[in-house]
């Protein structure tokens, strides 16, 4: 199934550009509607597929839109069989005066799902995020394990070529145990006429009950990331990002291990009839076993203003 859902996304990926390329590059859409895939695997063999269609009433742009998502995601956990979800949110983004937000919020039919942020464009960038969802696990989906995120992220700007980022979250699952989260990056610009930039990031999470569920949740984890990033929008106006390192990771259980990080994002022009968004993630970071790292994630989104 992971690999029909990529086999289609590539074909859309494919055509897509020339369909766009074809279309008026500035018009004024009032509504829109788009699909988008969302497909994972991972080295303890748990696979999670989402399909998601939006319908917005009211679309100018993909910063101000008002409308409705539909949702249905499976999963196979440590290949224990697919397991089926049906969600359903309303979504809505905009300006709050100097701040930008968006919120998509709904339900399973078990509690209420989604995830909402706002953030300013100043030099000091300040956002504020919050995500409910469902632990992606055998014991997660037959529980009803469910987990709350919530956070702030700041960017503090030394000079037009560097740039530190922190953030700081605390994630609350189903039961007892709080993970509290700290992230802190360091951006140097090496080439700005190439969006080229080195950058060095670290993580840490610590959880106040190790091992409560069938997740992944030693007593802390930490990891060091240095990574080489570029940046581009094309005279086309398509954007593409391509980002990569080698670090090492540890937690309470283990010691230092390779850590290893591949990103690839593509996004066409906005303000068109048709636009299109795409990622792909490698990383090697701990599954629920804790002893396996490979992870992949596959992500494609087509839209229509009209």
């Amino acid at each position: 199934m992971i690999r029909t859902a990529a086999a289609i996304a590539a074909l859309a990926w494919a055509l897509l550009p020339a369909a766009a390329s074809a279309q008026e590059a500035e018009f004024e859409p009032h509504h829109a509607i788009g699909v988008d895939l969302f497909a994972s695997t991972d080295a303890d063999d748990t696979h999670v597929i989402r399909t998601g269609l939006n319908m917005d009433f009211n679309y100018r742009d993909p910063e101000h839109y008002r409308g409705v998502r539909l949702e249905k995601a499976w999963f196979e956990p440590v290949g224990d069989g697919w397991r089926d979800r049906t969600r359903v949110y309303a979504r809505a983004a905009d300006d709050l005066g100097d701040w930008k937000w968006n919120a998509t919020v709904g339900t399973d039919g078990h509690t209420v799902l989604g995830s909402a942020g706002i953030h300013d464009e100043s030099r000091f960038r300040k956002e504020f995020f919050l995500e409910r969802d469902i632990v992606e696990t055998r014991q997660g989906l037959g529980r009803g394990i469910y987990y709350t995120f919530g956070g702030v992220a700041l960017d503090l700007p030394v000079d037009d070529r560097n740039v530190f980022t922190v953030v700081g979250g605390l994630q609350d699952f189903t039961g007892d145990n709080l993970r509290t989260h700290l992230r802190a990056n360091y951006v140097h610009v090496l080439k700005p006429d190439w969006g080229l930039s080195a950058q060095l990031r670290t993580r840490y999470f610590h959880d106040s009950e190790p091992r409560e569920y069938d997740y992944y949740s030693p007593r802390w984890y930490v990891q060091v990331l240095p990574v080489l990033q570029v940046r581009r929008t094309l005279d086309s106006g398509w954007r593409y990002l391509l980002a990569g390192g080698i670090g090492a990771q540890k937690d309470s259980n283990s010691g230092w291990r390779r850590s290893s990080y591949f990103n690839a994002q593509l996004t066409s022009p906005q303000r068109r009839k048709w636009s299109m968004n795409s990622a792909f993630l490698f990383s090697e970071t701990p599954t629920t076993s804790g002893n396996s790292y490979n992870y992949l994630q596959f992500t494609l989104g087509i839209a229509r203003a009209f």
